[in-house]
């Protein structure tokens, strides 16, 4: 029961920092923050991604450009241009790499108006972080698993965050419904979305890129919105006044 409460803590508070501060706040600035209140979003996010952190300047830059180029052949992840998953991933995986390290430089319209923190995003994207939550998450199970099969869950923990993209950009491209034509390929997977926090809402989204609400008819329901509500409430967030 140890072993399942942690896994299921770090799949939705590293699936909650992933959705709310890189895709919500960093790649659309749905809502404003204070410095102080960014910093401390950062540091959580770096904390619950452990070791499959992602930058928040690269990630901003691929979903932009996701949206630019939805589902044509300069869409970063499309899973219409790959015959699995896995070689998406890859794909996705080198275009993050060469922002990150300034190998590709993107478009102007794409950058810019991104949280950074030199001193985190280094130490997020160092071989000794990685690592040394690779070591504390296998010490938690080595501490407190007690059926061998526990241990096939570790892989998961360690690329916690590509795992999620990855879902969210195959199946919310491939599988579900549409409520807009979006001249793209972008579904609904599902109308309560609560394994992904709302992030399967593609469909939606793509036609409200800025809305911080991704579900749109009355059946649906983003789960993250309600939360964002609350922050807005408590003046720990600002939420943009957007249509739709």
């Amino acid at each position: 029961m140890i072993i399942l409460i942690f896994f299921f803590a770090h799949w939705f508070l590293s699936l909650f920092f992933q959705t709310f501060f890189l895709h919500r706040y960093a790649s659309h600035k749905m809502f404003t923050f204070s410095k102080g209140w960014e910093k401390v979003f950062y540091i959580m996010t770096y904390i619950f991604q452990g070791s499959s952190f992602l930058n928040p300047r690269a990630y901003a830059i691929l979903h932009r450009m996701h949206h630019a180029y939805s589902d044509t052949e300069q869409d970063p992840h499309s899973p219409h241009f790959f015959k699995d998953i896995f070689r998406m991933t890859f794909h996705t995986k080198n275009i993050f790499q060469n922002v990150l390290k300034y190998k590709h430089l993107p478009e102007k319209r794409f950058t810019g108006n991104y949280p950074e923190w030199k001193f985190m995003d280094f130490l997020g994207n160092t071989a000794f972080s990685r690592i040394g939550f690779g070591v504390l998450y296998t010490l938690f199970y080595v501490f407190f698993a007690t059926q061998w099969w526990m241990f096939l869950l570790l892989p998961i923990h360690f690329l916690m965050g590509p795992i999620h993209g990855a879902i969210v950009n195959w199946c919310g491209h491939k599988y579900g419904y549409s409520n807009f034509d979006n001249k793209d390929k972008s579904k609904n997977t599902t109308p309560f979305d609560f394994l992904m926090l709302g992030e399967l809402f593609q469909n939606n989204h793509h036609k409200f890129p800025n809305s911080p609400n991704f579900a749109k008819r009355w059946f649906e329901f983003d789960p993250v919105y309600p939360f964002m509500r609350l922050l807005h409430m408590l003046r720990i967030i600002k939420l943009r006044k957007i249509a739709g």
